[in-house]
């Protein structure tokens, strides 16, 4: 038992099971050559059983008989993959505790969790171990250990990469992401997983600000969004900054989001009301996902499940389908709105979560409300559909922190080039925001 725990602390506990799958030969060039990725466990590797987080899980399906074609696209591309990585139990956490195989730990903030469902797949990354990785991002599974880990994570638009051969969480907002700790190779995995050619330039037309999101998190803009909107006017001049109180331009755009107004409207001590909405209409049409991938095998394996987990996968089986086709409304009047908020080489900036990573086994109802104001932003590129990237902005009182930028449908290669053109003048501007700290 001491050499098994060794050998996870040296790993930092990210894998499930450490294996080697070489490059596999291709008439396209290697772009990925030389490097090394890892995979959570929800995607299926040939001979490999998929786990899905949970040891009950494991113990009732059988070996995947092929490997998922993302897998196979970055074999393809000339990466070579390393193990399979820890994750939620069934995808359902964005906090990265399990408690069968334990916690991956957060090489930026050792107290702290490392986000989830993605978690070793984030660890991995940041730990040095892997030069890239693959996780799946439903609610924010990419998204949200990227930013507690201090690395990039990329959910691109739905649909746009194939979840064949990776375990369903829910079909309408199910992503495969992925996980780098520079914009080269986030941008690199992008053009193999998303099989298209560099045709598309990083210059934004215009740089939106959701001021009312960011009053969401606890980070100072000064260490956030002031640092980006300095390296954004420095490389395309200021003219193209606006600014825009997002709620207020959902809660008009999206009518049928008034269906879910006061349910979300609850007292936290910051609450957009239209976002908390958007957030009810995502959870509720994955909850009847959920249940109707997984309900029959909960209802009868009865798994044993992680505290917490345990109530939300329940709750999730036990749901109705009420007010299911209101929730296909918002999607559709949702996309439009932002469609046409951002228009062509539009981004949106909000923050990734609302504030650093919580504490590990933190009090439940404290990270009830952090959740709940997190949703709130997840569920923007969610429901939506559009792709985001989070981008570590190095670190607030020694805790990671990032700021996400989401762009419309289909505009993955923009959004990845626009990251890879702001990375310089981002860290210049990161550099002297510290001096300034220090001097005063």
């Amino acid at each position: 038992m001491a050499v098994e725990e060794m050998a996870r602390d040296a790993d930092f506990g990210a894998f499930m099971d450490k294996f080697t799958l070489q490059p596999t030969p291709s008439s396209h060039p290697p772009t990925l050559s030389g490097l090394t990725f890892a995979v959570k466990d929800i995607f299926d590797v040939d001979g490999y059983v998929t786990g899905f987080g949970n040891p009950d899980w494991a113990r009732t399906h059988l070996a995947a008989t092929s490997t998922a074609p993302a897998v196979l696209a970055v074999l393809r591309g000339g990466a070579l993959c390393i193990g399979k990585t820890v994750m939620d139990e069934m995808a359902y956490s964005i906090n990265g505790e399990n408690i069968h195989y334990g916690t991956p730990k957060n090489p930026c903030a050792p107290e702290r969790i490392p986000g989830g469902s993605s978690s070793g797949s984030a660890v991995a990354v940041a730990a040095k171990l892997a030069d890239f990785s693959l996780g799946t991002d439903t609610g924010g599974s990419v998204r949200v250990p990227a930013s507690y880990c201090g690395i990039f994570g990329f959910r691109p638009s739905h649909g746009s990469v194939s979840t064949s051969g990776v375990i369903p969480m829910a079909q309408s907002f199910d992503t495969v992401g992925w996980f780098a700790r520079d914009p080269t190779i986030l941008k690199q995995v992008g053009h193999v997983l998303l099989g298209s050619s560099d045709m598309h330039h990083g210059r934004p037309s215009q740089v939106i600000i959701a001021e009312d999101c960011l009053q969401l998190s606890s980070i100072p803009t000064d260490s956030t969004t002031q640092v980006l909107v300095k390296a954004v006017e420095k490389l395309f001049w200021g003219h193209i900054v606006k600014n825009v109180i997002l709620g207020d331009y959902v809660k008009d755009k999206v009518p049928s989001l008034k269906h879910f107004i006061d349910e979300g409207s609850n007292d936290q001590e910051y609450t957009i009301p239209s976002l908390a909405a958007l957030s009810s209409a995502m959870r509720l049409l994955q909850r009847c996902e959920f249940k109707n991938n997984h309900g029959d095998w909960v209802t009868t394996v009865k798994p044993d499940l992680g505290p917490g987990l345990s109530e939300r996968i329940w709750e999730a089986v036990r749901t109705s389908a009420d007010n299911i086709d209101v929730c296909h409304n918002v999607k559709t009047e949702l996309r439009a709105a932002l469609t046409t908020l951002l228009g062509d080489g539009g981004v949106l900036v909000i923050p990734t979560v609302p504030g650093p990573p919580p504490k590990l086994q933190m009090d439940a109802t404290a990270l009830e409300s952090f959740r709940a104001r997190a949703f709130s932003l997840l569920s923007i590129a969610g429901v939506s559909g559009f792709c985001q990237v989070s981008i570590p902005l190095g670190m607030y009182d020694n805790l990671p922190v990032a700021v996400s930028l989401l762009a419309k449908h289909g505009s993955d290669e923009f959004l990845l080039n626009l990251v890879e053109t702001l990375h310089d003048s981002l860290k210049e501007e990161l550099k002297a925001s510290e001096q300034t700290k220090l001097l005063n």
